[in-house]
């Protein structure tokens, strides 16, 4: 790929598509189909180029959802028209992230990678230095931090609606008694699948972007529904080292859904129930606009709410508007990163971070013990 070196020694693409940045998407699955694609199209200076898939009905689908778009049967054949592409993005079976986001970045491409961006944290670090060495953006896909009440969450905390911080509270529960099968309720290791990796990243990484480095982790997981492989019902309780405390819950098991936050301050309390929309509305097969009005709004009915002594079922606190979720925003920060050198919006040292969390929830998990998250030196 021909580029120059950004302000943060991030090598820009070429940019030499008429429209913008041409993209590479590997994986027209889940999340291949439901969020990186319609994201990427909808994302003024991105163009999708290629979608790799094998499945000819996968690539029927992307064809008659992506005008003018290309598919291949294999990595391979998108590797072998690097030179015609400036983003790789990597949204295939975990398993197969690390490798190729190593092919990608050897290539001289770009990479943006479904979470989780690796198994471990050595191997997302190993992976950052060789982008920092190549000038080479990388950047996991950590759309959750544009949900809507993360977004509403974190303003209250910048405007010190809720004092200090003393607890935090976040689910991500399901009720899907039954397993649905495939690589991510697998109990082979190689696949990453179950729900410590899988939602469980989305959790831990928010709980690090609000309050920052995990001191210690304590956590259980299960394995609760028959026929299960992978864990399914799982807690993580982390003590960041500014002395908050996260309790984290990530299950396919829940009969009654608890809220989506809880955030308890020395002044006051934010509760907010339900599910950010966006994801709804992209399986729905919506899509954002150019000025994204009305994308990601909830009704009024779903707003939290903010107040001291009474619980919010019983009318305390007030109703605080939730910002719109944007999910956009995402691509469109790392159009810029590719176009300005700038940071991209998520980064794999942030990534290994949220991994190391990851990592001792397990180890505590298997050994019943609280665990000492050890930053690298």
């Amino acid at each position: 790929m021909n580029g120059t070196r950004g302000t943060n020694g991030v090598k820009t693409g070429s940019g030499t598509s008429r429209d913008g940045f041409r993209v590479g998407l590997i994986g027209y699955g889940l999340a291949g189909s439901v969020f990186h694609a319609p994201l990427i199209a909808a994302t003024d200076g991105l163009v999708l180029d290629t979608v790799v898939t094998s499945d000819p009905e996968r690539q029927r689908q992307a064809a008659a959802e992506h005008a003018g778009v290309r598919t291949v049967e294999s990595s391979d054949a998108l590797f072998e028209r690097a030179g015609e592409l400036d983003l790789i993005v990597i949204a295939s079976p975990n398993r197969t992230h690390v490798p190729l986001a190593y092919a990608a970045l050897e290539a001289g491409l770009p990479v943006v990678v479904d979470k989780p961006l690796a198994a471990t944290a050595a191997e997302a670090e190993a992976l950052a230095a060789l982008a920092q060495e190549r000038g080479l953006l990388l950047s996991p896909f950590q759309n959750r931090r544009w949900d809507n009440d993360f977004r509403t969450v974190r303003q209250l905390l910048a405007d010190g609606a809720l004092g200090s911080v003393l607890r935090f509270e976040s689910r991500f529960e399901r009720w899907r008694p039954r397993p649905k099968g495939g690589w991510r309720e697998s109990g082979d290791p190689a696949d990453i699948g179950g729900l410590l990796y899988d939602l469980g990243s989305h959790v831990v990484d928010q709980a690090l972007a609000l309050f920052g480095p995990a001191a210690t982790v304590y956590a259980e997981a299960d394995v609760r529904r028959p026929g299960a492989e992978a864990d399914d019902d799982t807690f993580i309780a982390v003590t960041h080292a500014n002395g908050v405390r996260s309790h984290l819950w990530v299950s396919a098991t829940t009969a009654q859904l608890g809220p989506r936050f809880r955030v308890l301050g020395s002044e006051a309390g934010y509760v907010k129930y339900g599910l950010d929309p966006q994801e709804a509305a992209l399986r729905e097969g919506l899509r954002p606009g150019a000025d994204r009005s009305g994308w990601g709004v909830e009704p009024e009915s779903l707003w939290g709410r903010l107040g001291a002594g009474e619980s919010p079922q019983t009318g305390g606190g007030d109703p605080v508007p939730t910002l719109p979720g944007d999910y956009p925003a995402y691509y469109a920060a790392v159009e810029t990163s590719l176009r300005t050198g700038a940071e991209p919006p998520v980064t794999a040292r942030e990534a290994a971070a949220a991994l190391r969390v990851l990592e001792a929830a397990k180890l505590s998990a298997t050994e019943g013990r609280t665990v000492l998250v050890e930053e690298p030196r």
